[in-house]
Order: C-alpha cells, then sequence, then structure tokens
C-alpha cells in the first residue's frame, strides 16, 4: 500500500481539555483556518446563550440520547455533571470514508473510548497555564455558580493528573494565550496530518 491508498483514507483528530481551558473557541479558531468536518456532539444539558443546536450540539432529550445507546449510534458517550453527552458515529465514518479531516470535541472518558476504536487518531489535550487560570476562567463564563464551579474545577485538577498516564495524547498544548495555543494546535495537525503527494 502506497501514499494513494493514505489519501484515501480520512482522519480523525480530537481535541481535549477540562472545563474552562478554552478548548471549545481554539475548536472554533482551528475550524476557520483548516477545512475540516466538526463532528458535533449530542447532549441533554441545555443550550448556553451563544449556542445553537445543530452547529455547536445536538441538543436531545434524555430519552432520545437513550434511544441512541440502544441503536448503537454513538461512537462514545458519557455522562458529565449528570448530562449524557456523545459523538453520533455515522458523520465521523463517511467523513473518514471520503478521506476527509474530522475533528472532535470530547469530554476524558469520551476520548479513552474513540482510543480504543481509532487508536490512529490525532489526540491533543489543551492544558491550562495554572490553577488560578482555569479558575478565573470558569468564574468568567458565567453559566455555573460557585458550587459548580468548585466542582468543575476538582474534577479539571483530577484530569489534569491523571492524564498522562492514559497514553492517550500525543501531544499537549497550553492555552496561555489563545492566538498562540492555535498556532501551536494548527502547526501539530499540518505536521501530523501531512499526506504525501
Amino acid at each position: 500500500m502506497g501514499p494513494q491508498s493514505r489519501q484515501s483514507s480520512g482522519r480523525l483528530v480530537v481535541i481535549r481539555g477540562p472545563s474552562g481551558v478554552g478548548k471549545s473557541t481554539i475548536v472554533r479558531e482551528v475550524l476557520k483556518r483548516r477545512e475540516m468536518d466538526f463532528s458535533v456532539s449530542a447532549t441533554t444539558r441545555r443550550p448556553r446563550d451563544n449556542e445553537t443546536d445543530g452547529r455547536d450540539y445536538r441538543f436531545v432529550t434524555r430519552q432520545r440520547f437513550q434511544e441512541m445507546i440502544q441503536a448503537g449510534e454513538l461512537l462514545e458517550w458519557a455522562e458529565v455533571f449528570g448530562e449524557l453527552y456523545g459523538t453520533p458515529a455515522e458523520p465521523v465514518e463517511r467523513a473518514i470514508a471520503a478521506g476527509r479531516t474530522i475533528l472532535l470535541d470530547i469530554d476524558t472518558q469520551g476520548a479513552l473510548q474513540v482510543h480504543r476504536k481509532m487508536p490512529q487518531g490525532l489526540f491533543i489535550l489543551i492544558e491550562p497555564p495554572d490553577n488560578k487560570a482555569l479558575s478565573d476562567r470558569l468564574a468568567k463564563r458565567g453559566s455555573d455558580g460557585p458550587e459548580q464551579v468548585a466542582r468543575r474545577l476538582g474534577e479539571a485538577k483530577k484530569e489534569l493528573a491523571t492524564v498522562g498516564e492514559s497514553g492517550v495524547y500525543t501531544h499537549r498544548v497550553v492555552n496561555d494565550d489563545l492566538a498562540t495555543a492555535v498556532a501551536e494546535v494548527l502547526d501539530i495537525m499540518d505536521r501530523e496530518l501531512e499526506v504525501d503527494d
């Protein structure tokens, strides 16, 4: 199998980071600058003010989400802070079969599930410069009360402490400055997704 067969298969990119690290903003910037598909996750949580159904998430009822699980329609799924999140498998499989790159913005449990099924994907972890920056960003977001901010911060610390042991993430980017972090992610993708002519 030569370069021709390599070109015909698409690539999977997973970008992960704890709540408040700026991951979704980085993903939006990356999508503006590179031609690729975006996997829109399904969730049972309510939309935030700046979110649109079908663009940011597919907002579904808990019953519909359970039906998706039962029907095997999800590549991965997890319960996070009492809400269900999952990646519909069909758009991912369709993009890869068509030779396109598809980007997933998912949680840690989901990334582990996807890595088990598709270890050849590119897995990038977005990290905060420190805990104070993460705490400030979570508080500034305004969508959570103080208790939820504290809970999310606790989960983030636990996640960042164990993520290196998972062996999933081959690249880590610290989001201290948004423009720099976006440039680093793009550089990683350009190097890792380069296809021979």
